[in-house]
């Protein structure tokens, strides 16, 4: 399926790991021109260049900008005027005690999770609705529906990002802009690697053995039993950022192998 991403030019924010990466390195691969983000300099310029070792005449950019800051937004944006595609990737997650759950901490995690979005699309949207096509995607979380007890901070926040996405979306109405969240569930992204490795070396077994107690004892209703790869999460995404997808608006997408239970 041809997905029409030829020449279109997509934002992938916190793309130099993990499933941002692999989105920006499947735009790559469709034909767009992509722009890579990441707060080190050194870590972007080494996520541009594997794109390019992978896909010779891939038009690849990067710039680094900690876009969990107003100064890291200006500075993006004022050096990438426009895009026909912003993929809000940008996220950070813990695992914390609610009673520890400082202040400092929500508001952190408001700022990375949900602001960095916010902000981008209040610069990039109206331009968008200007010349009538474009695509936002906000790369959410099955924990934005069943909140982990683990970590609610960063629960709320992914359930914030659909809100978000969903009432953009009703600013589009009759355009050829959409506005979608997608839902991963539990991927094999950086994090989540070092955490299955740091896991296994601290049991003294296999990393298998550890994905396996993962979902027979923390995400029981997996359908998958397995994380799932982050070049299956960016399947899902890039076709959304597509012209294919075109009537796929305000639509909360689960690519997260079952965990939730809900038929809708």
């Amino acid at each position: 399926m041809d997905l029409q991403l030829t020449n279109k030019k997509a934002l992938v924010t916190g793309s130099t790991a993990g499933i941002g990466f692999a989105i920006a390195s499947l735009l790559a691969q469709e034909g767009a021109s992509v722009v890579m983000n990441g707060r080190s300099k050194e870590r972007v310029e080494d996520a541009v260049k594997r794109i390019q070792k992978e896909k010779k005449d891939s038009q690849v950019t990067g710039v680094a900008a900690d876009l969990g800051t107003k100064e890291g937004v200006d500075l993006l944006t004022k050096k990438v005027a426009t895009v026909d595609i912003l993929v809000n990737n940008l996220g950070i997650f813990e695992a914390k005690p609610f009673p520890e759950i400082t202040d400092e901490d929500w508001l952190r995690f408001f700022e990375v999770n949900v602001l960095s979005g916010a902000r981008l699309s209040r610069f990039y949207l109206p331009l968008m609705l200007k010349k009538n096509w474009g695509r936002i995607v906000f790369i959410s979380s099955e924990s934005g529906l069943n909140i982990p007890v683990e970590m609610i901070h960063y629960g709320v926040t992914k359930t914030a990002q659909i809100a978000l996405a969903r009432g953009l979306a009703e600013m589009t109405a009759g355009t050829n802009v959409t506005i979608n969240s997608v839902l991963p569930g539990p991927t094999r992204s950086e994090g989540v690697e070092k955490f299955v490795q740091d896991m296994a070396k601290g049991q003294g077994g296999d990393e298998g053995a550890v994905e396996k107690e993962f979902f027979r004892s923390i995400r029981p209703s997996s359908l998958l039993k397995r994380f799932a790869t982050p070049e299956e999460v960016a399947a899902m995404v890039v076709y959304v950022c597509s012209a294919r997808a075109s009537a796929t608006n305000g639509a909360a997408l689960r690519v997260e192998g079952g965990v939730v239970r809900s038929i809708v």
